[in-house]
């Protein structure tokens, strides 16, 4: 057999030196999506960048002798490799152990479960941002079934959601939570997050909230893509232009995106009108145009839609 190549040995090295890691602290199985498995090495090009990734790890290791059955079993995620992933998720993986351990399309709810729990222990003490991390009151993760179809996702937390440290609580929470209980689902069965868990400090300001910069999405993105990597949802509403940045890289505006379908990772994305847009403009018109984005949705899902869902917001 030919010899392998010294990129290929580094990057083999390199993942059975993180797999190690996992198995010394308790982790027996762990799910990677391509992204994930190529945040463990650099590209071909870059051989020599591996080494970082596994520090105190010499760089030519004796063969590896242990069974197999030693280390955690990766079972990869196949039907991801040929997604398209927006610039803030294709850059490198700034955390390969956040994906690594806990990013999983585990088979059952249990196990799915303890994935997310695991993973949001991570955030929850995460201080990669110190700015955001000097000024947040809570770390708002996400909430609802790991088990969903439908994921929500925002842009970042604001006052309320970073007082009571769940996503969407203020009054444009209130308003997408009737959205959600419209479409014939509540908040407890379908998952509802944030590309940002940390709101955006505004220093100076005792009101209002600020967007997050394109760095600040590009360093907690990763805890997003675990999410998604767990739930394995069937549909993604992106909430606002800054949630449609976040996952697609696209910044054409909301008006032009929203109501068309797009794709993360081999997920269909829905991009619609924050619901903090229909507070402020509360035409029937603005209203029908989310709910038929939500039509849409339900469609892609196969519900069953009503002739009362159907003529919500139209004119009489």
């Amino acid at each position: 057999m030919a010899a392998m190549s010294v990129g290929y040995q580094q990057l083999l090295d390199a993942a059975i030196g993180h797999l190690e890691e996992l198995k010394a602290q308790g982790v027996k199985f762990v799910s990677l999506s391509p992204e994930t498995l190529a945040a463990l090495g650099p590209s071909p090009a870059q051989p020599a960048a591996v080494e970082p990734a596994v520090p105190g790890r010499p760089s030519s290791p004796p063969p590896q002798t242990k069974p197999a059955s030693q280390s955690p079993v990766v079972q990869p995620q196949s039907n991801m490799a040929a997604s398209p992933v927006s610039p803030l998720a294709s850059t490198q993986h700034p955390d390969p152990a956040l994906s690594a351990s806990s990013a999983a399309a585990p088979a059952g709810r249990e196990t799915k479960e303890a994935a997310m729990a695991e993973l949001r222990a991570r955030a929850m003490v995460c201080r990669k941002c110190p700015h955001l991390a000097a000024s947040r009151k809570n770390v708002v993760f996400g909430v609802g079934d790991v088990d969903s179809p439908l994921m929500f996702v925002g842009e970042a937390p604001g006052a309320d959601e970073d007082e009571q440290g769940e996503p969407f609580v203020g009054k444009a929470g209130q308003l997408l939570t009737r959205i959600i209980q419209t479409m014939g689902f509540t908040r407890d069965t379908v998952y509802i997050a944030n590309i940002l868990k940390c709101r955006p400090d505004t220093p100076g300001q005792t009101v209002g909230n600020r967007k997050p910069a394109p760095e600040e999405m590009q360093t907690c993105m990763p805890y997003l893509l675990a999410q998604l990597d767990i739930i394995e949802p069937k549909v993604i509403v992106a909430l606002g232009a800054t949630a449609v940045e976040g996952l697609l890289g696209k910044t054409g505006g909301i008006t032009k995106l929203r109501g068309h379908w797009h794709e993360f990772r081999g997920v269909p994305v829905m991009p619609t009108y924050h619901p903090a847009y229909l507070l402020r403009n509360e035409a029937l018109s603005e209203k029908r145009k989310v709910w038929e984005d939500m039509l849409q949705v339900l469609e892609k899902l196969g519900r069953p839609i009503s002739e009362k869902q159907r003529n919500y917001f139209l004119k009489a």
